[in-house]
């Protein structure tokens, strides 16, 4: 049986002040045309379905083609709810969804679903827990302190048949030991505190289909996984590469991934470097210029309207800045209060221009300088 396994889709997401709908509709039509491909048994959505808890029209129509042209292909699929999600509004018209094969867990209520696939091997349960909180779990359990807890809570009462092959949806914070997994500025996390849940809770399931995490990785062992989110959604994912996650489980115990990649309609990338390089045609012709662009330059001098230079090539850049020696902080640079009092007005102009752009004046700022005081 084989499964897709998606997470963090984040529909309705903007980036520094730019909408990702256009990005987002393009690469969940990619995921579609995958899906001809590689016929999968079901799809998982991991969570973080939209970016907030009211989404966006634009971001409920998206949602609701996607999910209709899976049903087109005969695909059921098994969505949670994430942190980013409100957990009753996904959750809304989940029963009569569930007749077209469309499966919604948003909130727990005191028992964690499941629904049951069947191959030539015999049953898949297909077990969906929405991201919980403790304080959620603990009225319905006792002994709840952490996210550890509320998880192993909820997964014990559960009563997983270890002898049938068992995956598990979820979307928590997942560690192994003292190894936490690589995250990115993108996401919500509170490393070190109790939000953590340890991947020993999860060993009576065969795979377990993670979110939460934008970055593709595998924690703990190869079958926990977090699958990523399918587009880039900070700078620091610049250089992850984004993937579908294909899952085929044979007899108990015999599961095979393959991550197949996504290719964006426009990527995120970080350049640098003074800004004629940048704006070279050498340097750019053979990239795509529609890019969302993170442009650090690293000129001396002042540049006259910068972003709009940058902006003439790569009309998407969404962030500028500086590198150069103005720019670094000048630690040793002090003003001490005696001095203030003996030293005359340019001096101390003169010393609070040096702290301030760690080069001197020119002369010919020193001479704007003394007309200015003089008058």
């Amino acid at each position: 049986m084989k499964f897709m396994h998606l997470s963090d889709l984040h529909i309705g997401k903007r980036v520094n002040e730019f909408s990702m709908i256009e990005d987002q509709t393009y690469i969940l039509q990619k995921i579609l045309e995958l899906a001809d491909e590689e016929k999968p048994d079901a799809v998982l959505i991991a969570g973080d379905v939209y970016d907030k808890n009211l989404p966006t029209i634009e971001g409920v129509n998206l949602l609701d083609d996607f999910l209709s042209d899976l049903h087109k292909r005969k695909i059921p699929v098994f969505m949670i709810s994430g942190n980013h999600d409100s957990a009753e509004r996904l959750n809304f018209a989940s029963r009569i969804l569930r007749n077209n094969e469309v499966y919604i867990a948003g909130t727990y209520q005191g028992e964690i679903a499941r629904y049951t696939l069947n191959d030539g091997h015999g049953p898949v349960n297909i077990y969906l827990l929405p991201f919980v909180k403790p304080a959620i779990a603990s009225v319905y359990h006792e002994g709840i302190e952490s996210y550890h807890d509320a998880v192993k809570a909820i997964l014990a009462a559960a009563k997983v048949n270890k002898a049938e092959r068992n995956i598990l949806v979820a979307h928590q914070f997942v560690t192994a030991g003292d190894i936490s997994p690589e995250c990115c500025d993108s996401e919500n996390i509170s490393v070190g505190g109790l939000d953590n849940v340890d991947v020993s809770v999860f060993d009576d399931f065969e795979y377990v289909a993670l979110g939460h995490l934008h970055g593709p990785q595998r924690i703990g062992r190869d079958t926990v996984r977090y699958a990523g989110s399918p587009l880039k959604y900070s700078f620091s994912e610049a250089k992850q590469k984004k993937s579908v996650t294909m899952v085929t489980i044979d007899t108990k115990g015999e599961i095979k991934q393959e991550y197949i990649p996504l290719i964006p309609l426009r990527d995120m990338r970080q350049l640098k470097g003074p800004i004629d390089e940048l704006l070279n045609p050498k340097n750019y012709h053979n990239g795509n210029t529609k890019d969302y662009i993170h442009a650090t330059l690293t000129d001396e001098e002042e540049i006259y309207d910068a972003i709009g230079r940058i902006r003439s090539i790569y009309p998407n850049v969404m962030r500028i800045e500086f590198d150069n020696s103005k720019t670094k902080p000048n630690e040793t640079a002090k003003l001490v209060a005696e001095d203030v009092i003996r030293k005359d007005p340019l001096c101390l102009f003169e010393e609070f221009f040096k702290n301030q752009n760690n080069v001197s004046m020119s002369d010919e700022q020193n001479e704007i300088m003394k007309k200015l005081l003089f008058e």
